[in-house]
């Protein structure tokens, strides 16, 4: 072998012993695209503005419905690299009807391993740990944080792959977080992050990040288009306004009350029972959704299995203390989350599901996804669901019980809502047609149309959400339109 050829052989060895692995090629390109693996670990502190619609999952009128939507106006995120803390003030005002306040100021904070939360009044107080470790892997989703992420020594990459016209790599941060980033072949720009997390509804579900629309700030690379994605909901489409390079980020720590204070731990499961007639009992107890149990000649039915499965267990193990008798149905008044989180474990129960046809799809579509990141009763004990589906009314009936059941028509917020009246009480039961509570009552003349058209003679409101009342009361509530606060 010549002299030459042997230059050539050790230059080529060289440069395949010293070339960096794929994975970490691909991390590595996409810190050159933004400005240089060396800039992007001294950046200090970020600061990205904006606005956008963030709209509402799980709260459409009908299944296939579009979604609801908080309009976004003010959105604020800061970001002190160095500290590991952020902070994002939004202003948001509801694009639909709505019961409480229609135009929200939130604040929200991650100051190292601690969540917190700050009132308008500027109270700051400590979030759970399931809050800080989303806020965390949330913050993940920038082109900036996730590569910083990746650049860390103790972070591993695993898995790169091209797909499309993107190349992938898997990456566990240093915390132990597990996304997904994809870079654009061409760019090397990061082009989305992926994340999974555990829907109390919907399980096992991709968290989605996209970027798009890049623009030069001092030397970095910073997208002015991010879209996130729940599964198939868009969950906020933020229009950036403004991306900031450093910044005074000293106001993002967490105060000394605040860390020094213990995570605050999941509430308590707390199910009170009060017999409100003859064979029927309110479920109350902790937080503001109620359920009801009917008591017929053989069996018992419960109206609402809501929030999700620690709720609805709870309630299901709370009905059958009232009877000997089996529990055997539940009526899930409508398809809102907070009203169908109890659907998969009232089947892990064995209890059939009365509920409008209109949820059909949707709810065998929800009992059919996987819940492996958080295994639920049903991952855990598969059964068959059993359904029996109300078009207009149905009427359950036996010696003991009557029971009839209406879809609420025509309503502007509430397509598959099931009511249900007791004719021997006088008693309406009801999920989101009414609480007293609520701050204004936009569709209650509609709820009021829809009783009076089915000739319904009410002594008695049974809510779901807010407290027992007489009909009367209800009436003149939703008939005074209180708005705000109260005032008319």
């Amino acid at each position: 072998m010549t002299p030459r050829c042997v230059l050539v052989l050790i230059a080529l060895v060289a440069a395949a012993c010293s070339s960096a692995p794929p994975e970490r090629q691909i991390v590595d390109d996409a810190a050159t695209a933004l400005g240089g693996a060396d800039r992007i670990q001294a950046l200090a502190a970020l600061e990205v503005t904006g606005s956008g619609p963030a709209p509402n999952a799980g709260q459409n009128r009908l299944p296939d419905d579009e979604l609801p939507v908080w309009q976004v106006s003010e959105h604020t995120r800061s970001i002190d690299l160095a500290n590991n803390r952020t902070r994002v003030r939004q202003l948001r005002e509801a694009q639909f009807q709505f019961a409480g306040a229609t135009v929200q100021r939130v604040t929200q904070g991650l100051d190292g391993d601690v969540a917190y939360n700050v009132a308008p009044d500027g109270t700051m107080t400590r979030a759970g740990d399931a809050a800080a470790r989303d806020r965390r892997v949330e913050l993940l989703h920038h082109p900036v944080t996730i590569v910083r992420a990746a650049l860390d020594p103790a972070a591993k990459l695993a898995n790169p792959r091209t797909e499309g016209g993107e190349q992938l790599v898997d990456i566990t941060t240093a915390k132990g977080d597990a996304l997904t980033l994809a870079i654009d072949q061409s760019t090397h720009l990061p082009s989305r992050v992926r994340s999974m997390s555990a829907n109390a509804n919907m399980g096992d579900v991709a968290i989605v990040t996209t970027f798009s629309d890049y623009e030069d700030v001092d030397g970095v690379k910073l997208p002015r288009k991010l879209t996130t994605m729940m599964d198939k909901y868009l969950q906020f489409d933020l229009q950036v306004a403004k991306n900031t390079v450093g910044g005074n980020v000293a106001d993002l720590a967490a105060t000394t009350s605040v860390t020094s204070a213990p995570a605050p731990p999941p509430p308590p499961v707390a199910v009170t029972v009060e017999e409100v007639a003859k064979g029927i009992w309110w479920l109350a107890g902790s937080g503001n959704h109620r359920s009801i149990v009917f008591e017929f000649d053989d069996h018992l039915v419960l109206y609402e299995a809501p929030v999700n499965e620690a709720r609805s267990k709870a309630v299901i193990d709370k009905a059958r203390t009232v009877s000997s008798k089996p529990l055997t149905k539940a009526i899930i008044s409508h398809h809102h989350f907070d009203h169908s989180g109890g659907l998969r474990v009232a089947v892990a129960e064995g209890l059939t599901i009365v509920t409008h046809r209109a949820n059909e799809a949707f709810f065998k579509d929800l009992l059919a996804r996987q819940h492996t990141i958080v295994p639920d009763a049903l991952q855990q004990n598969p059964k068959p669901a059993m359904f029996e589906f109300v078009d207009d009314q149905m009427t359950l009936k036996d010696k003991s019980m009557e029971v009839q059941l209406y879809h609420l028509l025509d309503n502007p917020r509430e397509g598959t809502n099931l009511y249900a009246y007791v004719p021997r009480e006088r008693m309406l039961v009801q999920a989101d047609l009414y609480d007293a509570s609520w701050q204004q009552h936009l569709w209650g003349e509609n709820v009021l149309t829809n009783l009076a058209q089915r000739k319904l003679r009410i002594d008695r409101d049974v809510p779901v959400h807010g407290v027992i009342e007489p009909f009367d009361q209800m009436v003149k509530t939703i008939k005074a339109k209180p708005t705000i606060a109260g005032t008319n």
